[in-house]
């Protein structure tokens, strides 16, 4: 007899959140046990109970799911972790060095965690493509596009990309650059990244390796709902109570499978 997960969804009402919490609440082996969502604290979303913080959210939860905003996230995490609750992250905005911490606290209390900037499964194909092209092509870079309203710069996907990617071999250092340097990206984990925040785009990746007269292009181009995160997420769920520490990218979970 399979053992049903309860799951906190904290950004139940957000774009990606509400998708996630209303995927959790109709599948079978998942039971959403509670929601966060300061505008809904005291109802209830999908017969769960909505609180307005993640620590009154938690008790009997296995896996805590934190679709929120970059200056919350990491504490959300942390506050899980504590708990003793699995966490799986879909929010963007996080540094390597909020994920350090958030390892090096999972595998103190001896939980799994689960982040990625995007938990598309066509995403984390175009990233497992591209890791594998970084061990024969020396330089590349990355373009990162969203919509004007997107606060966070780069992309969580990006910069999961950028920073998994590691130092580029370059015949020329961005400070090698006449005029503004600033033009020429910003350096994440040893890549150039350039953020583009314009109407009409929603999110998109493009990483570009160039070799003398040959170029490679890998783009990832997701529509205008939350439907491409809701598998990926459901995936990382299911995986993320057997595992110890911080596993970044859906890729990796996609490699195991």
């Amino acid at each position: 007899m399979s053992t049903i997960l309860s799951i906190c969804v904290a950004g139940a009402t957000g774009w990606t959140g509400a998708a996630i919490a209303e995927a959790v609440a109709a599948a079978d082996d998942l039971e959403l046990r509670s929601v966060v969502s300061r505008s809904a604290a005291g109802g209830e979303i999908h017969g769960a109970p909505a609180f307005a913080s993640v620590g009154e959210a938690l008790d009997g939860v296995d896996v805590m799911v934190d679709y929120t905003s970059h200056d919350v996230a990491k504490a959300n995490a942390l506050t899980a972790i504590e708990r003793g609750v699995a966490v799986v992250i879909g929010t963007s905005g996080l540094t390597a060095a909020d994920f350090a911490d958030i390892d090096a606290a999972a595998r103190e209390r001896g939980v799994g965690a689960i982040s990625a900037g995007n938990f598309s499964l066509t995403a984390a194909l175009a990233k497992a493509a591209a890791l594998l092209a970084a061990r024969h092509l020396p330089s590349w870079e990355i373009i990162d596009y969203a919509s004007a309203g997107k606060a966070d710069a780069p992309s969580g996907t990006a910069r999961e990309l950028a920073e998994q990617l590691g130092a580029a071999a370059r015949e020329r250092s961005p400070a090698d650059t006449h005029g503004a340097v600033a033009a020429r990206g910003a350096d994440i984990g040893g890549t150039q990244v350039h953020s583009l925040r314009l109407p009409s785009f929603t999110v998109s990746t493009e990483i570009v390796f160039g070799l003398p007269d040959e170029r490679l292009s890998i783009r990832h181009d997701a529509g205008a709902s939350a439907a491409p995160y809701v598998a990926g997420t459901q995936m990382a769920i299911r995986m993320v109570s057997a595992r110890t520490g911080l596993t970044r990218g859906l890729d990796a979970l996609l490699l195991e499978g």
